[in-house]
């Protein structure tokens, strides 16, 4: 186990210093911010000045190897907009971001898999072909046009639910939650649950199908030939079984409803680290987005290395295999 922890260590180290190149290029070769944060009328020695305080003067690899020791460092630069460490910002706005990650996750468990067990157990009744018939809506209604609907009926027409902001919060150990009072929740419940279909029919689809698939082992019918109860082989059998590709899946769309909540944080203005990407998109303010997609980054490389740890103690024969390599 500890080789495996190793080489998965080395390996991420290797992906994180190739991806904060490419991510530094990228983004560095885009625009010039100076057109944006400097009056238009300013001569010439104000705009040099400009370009020399936020280290604009300086070669594009000069500019590199400073971000890269900066960030060894802890250090990701500091924002041309808001005169503060990106960093700083970034981690202000996350845990907004990170809520919101795992309230859509929490809905996608919580309704896919008991969903997925049963479009898997009954796959032509009714119900069954109803939960698979809804999880294509899942996969095929754009996230954007999903929340605008939610926001109009619930919102707008019901007037239920609040449409945007996060409400209220609570600080627990310093850190700002709104799961934890009733109006935090009635704001958190629609964008969560906007975020939360795509990987909701993801759930489903991918709980059917092991359940479909589990349920031919030789020893699923040997515990039925031993009488024992249904809930028993449903819940030791067949749910640990498919848990392996489920508990992989989960892990790798978390890394992905962090990174990808772009959108649903602007349709309902949540305060998370993707609307503030979007205003520094608009405003090339570089650094809190060079900050934001190595922090996204470092995110899935860390993620991946849990879910791979999780998914060897799951199943011994990934064990076996990584000691054999």
């Amino acid at each position: 186990m500890l080789v495996v922890l190793i080489r998965r260590l080395m390996q991420s180290v290797v992906v994180l210093l190739i991806m904060s190149v490419i991510v530094f290029v990228g983004v560095y070769a885009i625009g010039n911010p100076i057109d944006i944060l400097i009056n238009p009328e300013a001569d010439i020695a104000e705009r040099e000045a400009a370009v020399a305080r936020l280290g604009l003067d300086r070669s594009l690899w000069e500019q590199y190897f400073r971000f890269l020791s900066g960030a060894l460092q802890g250090d990701l630069g500091h924002s041309f907009v808001h005169n503060e460490p990106a960093l700083t910002i970034i981690l202000q706005r996350l845990p907004a971001t990170l809520e919101l990650a795992a309230g859509a996750m929490f809905l996608a468990i919580l309704i896919g898999i008991p969903a997925g067990l049963i479009a898997g157990l009954k796959p032509h009744s009714r119900l069954g072909k109803g939960i698979m018939a809804g999880s294509i809506l899942g996969f095929s209604l754009p996230t954007f046009w999903v929340g605008l609907m939610l926001i109009m009926v619930f919102a707008v027409y019901l007037g239920w639910l609040p449409a945007s902001g996060r409400g209220d919060t609570v600080d627990v150990f310093g850190v700002p939650v709104s799961f934890l009072t009733p109006d935090g929740i009635s704001h958190l419940f629609l964008p969560a649950l906007n975020l939360a279909l795509f990987k909701m029919s993801l759930v489903i689809r991918l709980t059917r199908a092991g359940t479909r698939e589990v349920l031919l082992q030789d020893y699923v019918k040997f515990a039925r030939a031993k009488g024992l109860s249904e809930s028993r082989v449903i819940g030791v059998h067949v749910l640990k079984n498919i848990l392996i590709p489920v508990v992989t899946i989960l892990g790798l769309e978390l890394g992905s409803v962090i990174a990808f909540a772009v959108v649903t944080e602007t349709v309902f203005a949540w305060p998370g680290i993707g609307k503030l990407l979007i205003d520094s998109i608009a405003l090339l303010d570089r650094p809190i987005v060079v900050a934001y997609l190595m922090l996204t980054v470092f995110m899935f490389i860390l993620i991946n290395l849990v879910v791979d740890i999780l998914y060897s103690l799951l199943d011994p024969r990934v064990r076996l295999g990584e000691a054999k390599a």
